[in-house]
């Protein structure tokens, strides 16, 4: 596979609604309310090496929670001060390393809460771990089948997302589920690849849903749509869905504020003969599309990969 540099596209978003397609959710899921309200202790993890405990932190260190891909401003800037600027020769010294499993997720983390997405064998890993002694409060499992088209990592793809006491997390697949952070109870699970009927796409899912006030956004990318659907985060049914031609891609929708408005960008397209896609502009607050403007590589085997960037009331 030959990889395509692309142009960067900048658009000034001064929106207004278009035409949409009202869409139905194929397959509400079943809610399972929490009854054990136990929180486990953490214990040893089995694949983890302990090698000692993080220095503490300066007094007038500022950290933040990293909850999702890109982290909370959505655009990997971390506010963190006080960061080693040199490693030495060694490197930083370990505190504790794990040997993981296949999956390209990058780790989430909330508190004294790590959350790391992996596959080992024929089996999807969440798992809760103490991020400063690698201990497992929980692990949550199941079984999967998929293979990558072109061999090269058969894992998961999309970051956890931990919102409150809620972690969300979106497979290869297309098995979105979502959990109490603090013992890994499953509230519910969809599989949207089946429900919506979803091709497997070149690297298979690989789009981080995002979370926007009571909604968990997610660029599903149905054959005939919805291309972007709303769930609500907390019982997992779809509010709204919009777009109906674009497939899924390996961007993550991004949220703004313009003009004081809240909006959701999605950089769509992935696996289609001939290649379409491009970039959507929709209003969080029932799901109006606001404008979508093409934009893909002419090649076949290419994707929309980046997720946008909004500065001021231009989004790149």
């Amino acid at each position: 596979m030959r990889l395509r540099m692309g142009w960067i596209l900048a658009i000034s978003v001064w929106l207004h609604p278009i035409c949409a397609t009202t869409f139905e959710d194929p397959a509400p899921p079943e809610f399972h309310p929490l009854e054990n309200k136990t929180i486990p202790a953490a214990t040893v993890h089995p694949d983890v090496t302990f090698h000692g405990l993080p220095k503490r932190l300066s007094p007038d260190a500022a950290t933040t929670d990293w909850t999702c891909f890109l982290g909370p401003t959505h655009d990997g800037y971390s506010k963190e001060t006080n960061l080693l600027k040199d490693w030495g020769n060694e490197g930083p010294s370990l505190v504790w390393e794990m040997e993981k499993g296949d999956g390209y997720s990058a780790p989430s983390v909330q508190g004294d809460r790590l959350l790391f997405f992996h596959r080992v064998g024929d089996e999807v890993r969440l798992e809760c771990l103490n991020p400063e002694n690698g201990d497992l409060y929980w692990r949550h499992g199941y079984p999967t089948r998929y293979r990558d088209r072109y061999g090269y990592n058969n894992g998961p793809r999309c970051s956890p997302v931990i919102e409150e006491n809620r972690v969300y997390a979106y497979g290869a697949e297309g098995i979105l589920i979502c959990l109490d952070i603090r013992n890994g109870h499953v509230y519910w699970e969809r599989n949207l690849g089946g429900e919506f009927k979803v091709p497997q796409d070149f690297f298979g899912v690989a789009s981080t849903p995002l979370i926007e006030g009571n909604l968990l956004i997610v660029n599903v990318g149905a054959p005939g749509g919805p291309c972007v659907a709303a769930f609500d985060k907390m019982d997992g049914e779809m509010i709204w869905g919009v777009g109906d031609q674009w497939g899924p891609s390996y961007a993550s929708p991004i949220p703004a504020t313009i003009g004081g408005r809240r909006r959701i960008f999605v950089f769509a397209g992935g696996d289609s003969d001939p290649p379409t896609g491009g970039l959507l502009g929709i209003d969080p607050n029932g799901g109006s599309l606001l404008f979508r403007y093409p934009w893909r590589s002419t090649s076949y085997e290419s994707v929309n990969a980046s997720s946008p960037l909004v500065i001021g009331d231009r989004v790149f």
